[in-house]
């Protein structure tokens, strides 16, 4: 199964808020997911973005691959942590 770490989106019309969550790439963007391992708020200024770093390190570990925005919402956590 492979195993993806990407946002889900929540909010209102024009007002996204998204969900950091482990899903099973075959899942629909807001469908099932395994785990929720964080919130990204765009809209927020500055931009809020909260990552339980244990849960997703653990998640990498076993073999989790982050999407593109999500890596990068990561890099910007690690380096600002």
């Amino acid at each position: 199964m492979a195993v993806k770490i990407r946002l889900a989106r929540h909010g209102a019309k024009k007002r996204p808020y998204y969900r950091i969550v482990v899903a099973d790439s075959r899942a629909p963007r807001d469908g099932r997911f395994i785990e929720e391992v964080g919130r990204y708020n765009p809209i927020a200024t500055p931009a809020m973005v909260q990552f339980d770093m244990e849960l997703v390190d653990k998640w990498i570990a076993q073999g989790a691959q982050p999407t593109d925005t999500v890596a990068r919402l990561l890099k910007n956590a690690r380096e600002n942590a």
